[in-house]
């Protein structure tokens, strides 16, 4: 084929594709081109799609077949370039038409990103340092501790809110004395102390009573009002307490396969073990690739 391309680097990460285009290596485009044509264009005295070439062109004008003939002909000629320069393009190119002489050729160029040359430095010199693996007894406690929540059972109280606690709350809001309709909910359930919902309700809710109203006010963070000072009023139904079982063997038999609580410890520490070595083995990624990013 008689496509002529050069590649102009024009930066380590772009280059620019010239291509020329012989417009005999066009004629199959042209030819593509027309068949569409005859099928849209009815000519009388000719059946549809047998219209000739030269009639055609005369209809609808050599302007606008050039141009549907470049906008075909470009994606493949692209490529085509792409393929002969062995250039490895990221992305999408910038085409742009430099020259078109009707009859003779057509030249464009494309600019384009393209995967960088990179020299890896001799990778067994590479020196890279991580946390050891630690298991600690806080870290198996925590674990122990999700579990038995888990499996916890909540228990109506008759005492004022206290931090831990799971309520039911009603809440509503206005903004200069106008309802913020998004903002109420009835019978929500809440774990005081957990700064879930809204700032300011864990403190406005410690040391109420099933029953008791209170309103204050918050920035809200969410909707329409979100940056603008609002009054809450919050509402408790129920106050319940989150009662853990034992940490013994009966609970091991109940949460787990195990028997004893020592088996189900010793398999809590397996687990915080196996996840800390995938979080080292993420550090030694990042940390290698840090350190390759330096060295090129």
């Amino acid at each position: 084929t008689a496509v002529k391309s050069t590649v102009e680097q024009l930066s380590p990460t772009r280059v620019r594709l010239n291509v020329e285009v012989p417009f005999d290596e066009l004629e199959p485009d042209f030819e593509r081109a027309f068949k569409q044509l005859a099928k849209q264009i009815r000519l009388p005295g000719f059946r549809p799609g047998k219209a000739p070439r030269k009639l055609l062109e005369a209809r609808v004008g050599r302007g606008a077949v050039l141009e549907q003939v470049v906008n075909d002909a470009l994606p493949g000629r692209y490529s085509q370039a792409v393929s002969e320069t062995d250039v490895k393009p990221l992305g999408q190119p910038e085409i742009d038409i430099t020259k078109i002489e009707d009859g003779q050729e057509l030249v464009f160029t494309a600019e384009v990103d393209v995967r960088p040359e990179i020299t890896l430095p001799d990778l067994s010199t590479l020196k890279i340092t991580v946390d050891p693996v630690v298991v600690e007894d806080e870290d198996v406690a925590k674990e122990l501790e999700t579990l038995r929540a888990r499996f916890g059972t909540l228990t109506g109280v008759e005492r004022p809110v206290e931090t831990g606690d799971f309520v039911s709350i009603d809440l509503s809001a206005t903004v200069d004395g106008n309802d913020v309709p998004e903002a109420k909910t009835d019978g929500l359930s809440h774990e005081v102390g957990s700064g879930q919902l809204i700032d300011g309700l864990d403190e406005a809710l410690t040391g109420m009573s099933s029953g008791e109203t209170k309103t204050f006010t918050t920035k809200l963070v969410a909707g329409p009002h979100a940056g603008q000072d609002a009054e809450v009023t919050v509402t408790v139904g129920s106050v319940k307490v989150r009662e853990l079982p034992e940490a013994d063997d009966e609970f091991a038999q109940l949460a787990s396969e195990f028997d004893t609580i020592d088996e189900l410890k010793a398999n809590l520490t397996d687990q915080v073990k196996r996840y800390k070595n995938i979080q080292q083995a993420e550090q030694i990624r990042d940390a290698a690739i840090e350190t390759l990013l330096e060295q090129t």
